[in-house]
């Protein structure tokens, strides 16, 4: 059986990456595989298979997070392999990636998947002549409202599966993915899910109340949201923002209504199978570790 055409994309700005690129292609020759094609981690879309059947994305969890959301279309699998500091969403390193390179890269097994869901957010504006409906994009772990300068509260109208529900007063909100639930939703005081939950949480920022708590909605479920109190620093950056992924997608004003679904197709990372989501849980995010004793 011939064996797997890797396209390669590598994050060159990181300087661990450049001293491992040489290896990581040796790597791939050895388990069976071939890189087909390799390209830079940057922001334009992918719209390319390079006639391979395999990505893997060589940087750290920002670096997937990324190129997960520039490969969604082409619907190929994706493998991490961590070059930065946490390692959570990529991972193989590159000694376990050495050391399954035949199970990986020969194409003798199936490789172990896990589907993880995306958000698909998009913004329409009442009032604008033609009215203005976007696709905002798509995120792997969250959409996050920010208030942005001058940094008062901004207030945000809530509704699931068209029943309204409560309005926001204070900081913004997180909609996340279960995968995102570990990152901005947890540090904002929200649950965490298993990945392969099918849900989405809703995580208030600061709420001027201590009534408001985290919800976790059905993943069919289509949320709405309202921008009924925005800050506005004119134009450019400034102001209320809405965030993907913790990256830029764009301002927001009184009157937009933000609709946000888990969007049709999930994306497939390649699973280690030598590693467990909740022993990751325990060794990167030291969960539920109990304080230090002291003797």
């Amino acid at each position: 059986m011939p064996g797997r055409k890797v396209l390669l994309l590598v994050n060159r700005t990181k300087p661990e990456v450049l001293a491992a690129l040489a290896q990581v292609r040796e790597v791939i020759r050895s388990g069976g595989g071939v890189v087909a094609h390799e390209l830079d981690t940057d922001d334009a879309p992918l719209t390319s298979m390079h006639n391979a059947d395999l990505i893997v994305v060589l940087g750290g969890d920002g670096t997937l997070l990324n190129q997960a959301r520039r490969a969604a279309s082409l619907r190929l699998p994706m493998l991490g392999v961590n070059f930065g500091k946490l390692g959570f969403l990529a991972e193989y390193d590159l000694a376990s990636l050495r050391q399954q390179a035949q199970e990986v890269f020969s194409g003798a097994l199936p490789l172990p998947i896990a589907h993880r869901a995306l958000l698909a957010v998009s913004i329409e504006r009442p009032g604008q002549q033609p009215p203005l409906g976007t696709q905002a994009g798509l995120a792997l772990n969250d959409a996050v409202i920010v208030p942005g300068p001058p940094y008062r509260m901004v207030e945000l109208g809530i509704s699931i599966d068209e029943q309204p529900g409560p309005a926001v007063l204070g900081d913004g909100l997180v909609v996340s993915t279960p995968v995102g639930s570990t990152a901005y939703n947890a540090s904002a005081g929200g649950p965490i899910l298993a990945p392969d939950t099918h849900a989405l949480v809703l995580t208030p920022l600061a709420a001027q109340t201590l009534s408001f708590r985290p919800v976790v909605v059905a993943g069919g479920s289509t949320i709405r949201v309202q921008v009924m109190r925005a800050n506005d620093e004119g134009p450019g950056r400034g102001g209320t923002t809405l965030l993907l992924d913790g990256r830029f997608s764009c301002k927001l004003c009184k009157g937009d209504v933000l609709t946000i679904r888990l969007a049709e197709r999930p994306v497939d990372f390649v699973r280690n199978p030598r590693q467990s989501y909740w022993s990751t849980l325990i060794t990167k995010l030291n969960w539920a570790k109990p304080p230090m004793m002291r003797s």
